[in-house]
């Protein structure tokens, strides 16, 4: 199955909010909640599993096969899976540059690590999927059509990341202090569905 490339409005209906998917969850928030649709009891729990896996899998903007590769690179690490596979999508180069404000949205982000705009400890890299470890320092590329391209939000530092920035060289820069806990994921979910959906699956 491909990458989702349909509205994101529609899913977010569906899904509530996925802080990663796009800018305009706020204009959901005033919206009523529709109204809950009764569902048999033997689906019911399947259909809860469902949603949770789906939440990950669009906030983050990866494939089904994608998904299951990472779930079995948690299975086979230490610690529980779910906060593992949180871990492991959370530390994603494309989910680094969204939470260091250089992208809007997760997608924003993957376009431009595609684009070559995205530095990693001085290195161009292009693979949204690479994984960031520990004292990596992420950096734009400095360059004048960047800058007029991209607007870089407001950054705000947090215990996992730090950042640092300079108009007069027109340069961005973040730093990744530590791996993402629990306490430092967006995404309102229930990882232990997802890895009891998967485990059914797999």
């Amino acid at each position: 199955m491909s990458r989702y490339r349909g509205p994101r409005l529609k899913k977010i209906r569906r899904l509530r909010t996925l802080p990663g998917l796009v800018t305009k969850s706020k204009y959901l928030k005033n919206r009523k909640e529709r109204k809950k649709i009764p569902f048999r009891k033997r689906n019911k729990e399947y259909r809860v599993r469902l949603v949770e896996k789906q939440k990950l899998r669009f906030n983050y903007g990866l494939t089904e096969r994608q998904l299951v590769r990472y779930m079995h690179i948690a299975g086979k690490s230490k610690g529980s899976t779910g906060l593992v596979l949180l871990q492991l999508l959370e530390m994603r180069l494309d989910n680094i540059v969204f939470r260091l404000n250089m992208a809007s949205t997760i997608p924003g982000a993957r376009q431009l690590v595609n684009h070559r705009h995205i530095l990693v400890n001085g290195h161009i890299v292009d693979i949204p999927s690479y994984r960031c470890k520990p004292r990596d320092i992420i950096t734009t590329k400095n360059h004048e059509r960047f800058f007029e391209k991209v607007k870089i939000l407001n950054p705000k530092e947090s215990k996992h990341l730090s950042i640092t920035k300079d108009y007069k060289v027109r340069n961005f820069q973040g730093q990744v202090k530590k791996i993402i806990d629990r306490s430092g994921v967006l995404l309102d979910i229930k990882e232990s569905l997802v890895v009891e959906y998967y485990s059914r699956q797999i």
